[in-house]
């Protein structure tokens, strides 16, 4: 499989929704995860991402617009121990809670499914980074409808061990804009990485479509280590 272009997946598509990015860089020495969402509703476009304890949560840009919070107002990033959840919705806090009782990730995900929200039933999509004594590895996850039917959930998970430096997996929620709209295909896409989090974080926001971007989150883990810095950036 041939790594592709971040920049070029994303500026190829004008409504990917929410997307979740997780790799090494280059120089193999940092654990990578981004995770950005999108709207086309005013609902939805009236969010912001705000840090607290070890992630962010999302919150209302002004709080008199907030129609509907129960699937735009959640936590996309937590800390458990040496691992870091990123997901698009509240099922942060089940993984959370699951691995917390010594339950698997894909276990933990067993009791949720894709959102209640037709016509599209929403994947949900998360990921679970692993840092341990210099070593890492990764998973994602996709829970999404039986092509489009509620009434079957197809669940996948795709795992990643000691991945290979410069190299980072992109899976999002939307094919691409539509109505409804189209669920996420395939296994999630080997793309390129960038050692500076900056020019990282940079091209992600200029690269996501003008009018639907929301929010943008980028976090950098030194492996040794395990100490990390965030970027936040916010439309609003």
């Amino acid at each position: 499989m041939n790594r592709l272009s971040l920049e070029e997946e994303l500026k190829g598509n004008a409504y990917p929704g929410r997307g979740i990015v997780i790799g090494r860089t280059p120089d193999g020495k940092k654990a990578v995860t981004a995770y950005f969402i999108m709207g086309r509703s005013e609902n939805s476009r009236n969010r912001i991402f705000v840090e607290q304890k070890d992630g962010i949560r999302t919150q209302a840009f002004d709080p008199a617009k907030l129609e509907d919070p129960s699937l735009i107002i959640y936590t996309p990033v937590r800390v458990l121990g040496n691992k870091t959840i990123v997901t698009n919705g509240d099922q942060t806090d089940t993984i959370y809670e699951g691995m917390d009782k010594q339950m698997t990730f894909e276990q933990s995900l067993r009791s949720r499914e894709f959102e209640p929200d037709a016509p599209n039933y929403t994947p949900r999509i998360s990921g679970i980074m692993h840092i341990e004594n210099g070593k890492y590895n990764y998973a994602m996850s996709i829970l999404k409808s039986n092509h489009g039917d509620p009434a079957s959930c197809c669940r996948y998970t795709f795992a990643y061990e000691n991945p290979l430096a410069g190299e980072g997996h992109f899976i999002h929620t939307y094919q691409n804009d539509g109505n409804p709209l189209p669920s996420f295909e395939g296994e999630p896409k080997l793309v390129e990485m960038m050692d500076d989090m900056d020019s990282f974080t940079r091209m992600l926001w200029e690269s996501l479509n003008m009018d639907n971007k929301v929010s943008l989150f980028v976090r950098y883990i030194d492996i040794a280590t395990g100490k990390y810095e965030s970027r936040i950036v916010n439309k609003n």
